[in-house]
C-alpha cells in the first residue's frame, strides 16, 4: 500500500501554522517570496513556531539565490526546497549536494510543458504539476490533468493547481504511475495564508479513507 503524501502549503499565522500541523498531512509548506500575499514574515518568534512543527517543512521559493535558501532552510528547520522560477538543474543539484531534497515546480498547460522536466530527472526528489498562469502559482485554477498521461519520467510528482474541498472525488479516481501526492493552497484558505482547518480536515480525511485500502497505481 502507498500513502498519498499530502502537503498542506501558505501559512504565515502562528496559531493557523500549529493547528494545520496537527491535522494528518505529512508535509507543511512555508512561502518565502516576497511577492507573495502568502510569504512568511520576517522574525526570530515566527521562526520558532515553524522549527517547532513535528512535520517535513518545505520552503517554497522564487529564483531566490543558493545562499538566501541555505540561510532560510537553516534558520526555519527546512527538509525541502520547493522551486517555481527558472531554476537550472546546475543550482537543484548544488541544493541537492547540500543535503536537502528539491521539488522542482512545472506550470502545465499542455503536453509540450512537460519536456522541461528531463533535464531534472537526476536532481530533483518530486516534481510540482501546478497550474500554468501570469504568476509563480497560486492562480486557483485547475489544469486539465489528462495532459499528464504523456509525462512518462521517473521522478514522482505532487498534483497542485486549484485543489478544492469538491476535487476529492475526482482525486479518488486519478491514476498515473509517478503520482505520489497532493499541494493544497488557496483552495483551502479563508484569506490568504489563513487556512479552513475543519475543511482541510474533512478533505484529508476522505481521502485517506479511500485510498488506505488501495494502491495508488
Amino acid at each position: 500500500m502507498k500513502r498519498l503524501t499530502i502537503k498542506v502549503c501558505g501559512m504565515s499565522e502562528a496559531e493557523n501554522i500549529r493547528a494545520v500541523a496537527r491535522l494528518d498531512a505529512d508535509w507543511l509548506g512555508f512561502v518565502f517570496y516576497p511577492a507573495s500575499p502568502r510569504c512568511v514574515p520576517e522574525g526570530d518568534a515566527r521562526a520558532t513556531v515553524i522549527r517547532q512543527c513535528m512535520k517535513t517543512k518545505v520552503g517554497v521559493f522564487v529564483n531566490a539565490g543558493m545562499e538566501e535558501m541555505l540561510e532560510k532552510a537553516a534558520r526555519y528547520g527546512l527538509d525541502y526546497l520547493q522551486l517555481h522560477g527558472c531554476e537550472s538543474p546546475s543550482l537543484c543539484e548544488l541544493l541537492r549536494q547540500a543535503g536537502y531534497r528539491v521539488i522542482k515546480a512545472f506550470p502545465v498547460a499542455t503536453t509540450a510543458d512537460l519536456e522541461q522536466t528531463a533535464a531534472y530527472e537526476s536532481c530533483a526528489a518530486y516534481f510540482l504539476f501546478d497550474t500554468k498562469c501570469d504568476t509563480c502559482g497560486g492562480s486557483g485554477k485547475r489544469f486539465d490533468w489528462r495532459t499528464l498521461e504523456a509525462y512518462t519520467g521517473r521522478t514522482p510528482f505532487l498534483l497542485g493547481g486549484g485543489l478544492r474541498p469538491e476535487s476529492a472525488e475526482e482525486l479518488l479516481r486519478f491514476r498515473h504511475p509517478q503520482w505520489t501526492g497532493v499541494d493544497l493552497n488557496s483552495g483551502f484558505e479563508t484569506a490568504p495564508a489563513l487556512k479552513h482547518v475543519a475543511r482541510l480536515e474533512q478533505f484529508i480525511h476522505r481521502l485517506r479513507n479511500n485510498t488506505k485500502q488501495k494502491t495508488i497505481l
